[in-house]
């Protein structure tokens, strides 16, 4: 459970982040996330994995089902609107729509682990075994497991599938380095690691600096258009939330050096 100043601060993030417009990229594709979010909520596959993971996830640093379903479904929306723009349609798009759900389920299955983003792959491998999918399928989403964390490790794409799964994986979860960032995971790292008010403070210029490079690293057409839009949001509320500290926390002059 937060303490009562995280608790303070995590509701004063909610307010800033409730007055921001909702990002464009979810005004432009009302029709392609419903379709995903239709896809998530009936195909009986994606059903079944969501389930597992419910079980099996590393419930906590914020990166829990929740953070794992909104990742699952923007991937599926990315999936949709790169799969039409080179012309793919029926089976084959619905197909690229689930490997993408797939990925975004398990992208955060090994969280707790150093370099959770390989090991990540390895479980996933496994896991898929249980699933109708071809090994191409499989290894398409290990693939996109493993090159999902931001100036990480990164494995080469061999087909076209394999450059849109792993590059809608990527965006969407780099999606929640915007607004989601203040309103939720960050507050779930907090709780899980549980800092001092003054650990938080001292890495909070190197966790906004962090979020800006990110603005640059998206990967698929629409996410180089629509993702740094969510990274400016995720900024300014960061900035504003600084202030609110400075202003209403901590008098003149006692936050520490550089901030």
């Amino acid at each position: 459970m937060l303490n009562p100043m995280f608790r303070r601060l995590k509701k004063e993030a909610r307010r800033i982040a409730k007055n921001l417009p909702l990002p464009d990229f979810y005004l432009d594709f009302t029709d392609e996330i419903e379709v995903s979010c239709n896809f998530f909520k009936t195909d009986p596959l994606v059903g079944r994995l969501r389930a597992y993971v419910v079980d099996a996830s590393e419930n906590d640093y914020g990166h829990g089902i929740d953070h794992c379903e909104k990742v699952a479904v923007d991937a599926g929306a990315l999936a949709y609107i790169e799969g039409l723009s080179v012309g793919l349609e029926g089976n084959v798009l619905a197909d690229l729509i689930r490997l993408a759900q797939f990925a975004g389920l398990l992208h955060d299955i090994r969280r707790k682990n150093k370099d959770h983003a390989s090991k990540g792959a390895v479980f996933a491998k496994k896991v898929l075994r249980d699933y109708p999918l071809s090994g191409r399928d499989s290894d398409s989403i290990c693939t996109a497991i493993y090159n999902h964390e931001a100036f990480g490790g990164y494995t080469r794409c061999l087909t076209r599938t394999d450059r849109i799964v792993s590059g809608c994986l990527y965006d969407s979860d780099k999606f929640r380095w915007g607004p989601d960032n203040f309103t939720s995971t960050v507050w779930g790292m907090v709780e899980g690691l549980g800092p001092s008010f003054e650990t938080f403070l001292a890495h909070y210029p190197a966790g906004m600096e962090h979020i800006e490079r990110i603005g640059s690293t998206f990967r698929t057409a629409t996410g180089r258009a629509y993702g740094p839009q969510f990274i400016d949001m995720g900024l300014f509320i960061g900035r504003e939330l600084l202030a609110y500290i400075k202003r209403e926390i901590m008098p003149e002059g006692s936050l520490p050096p550089g901030r």
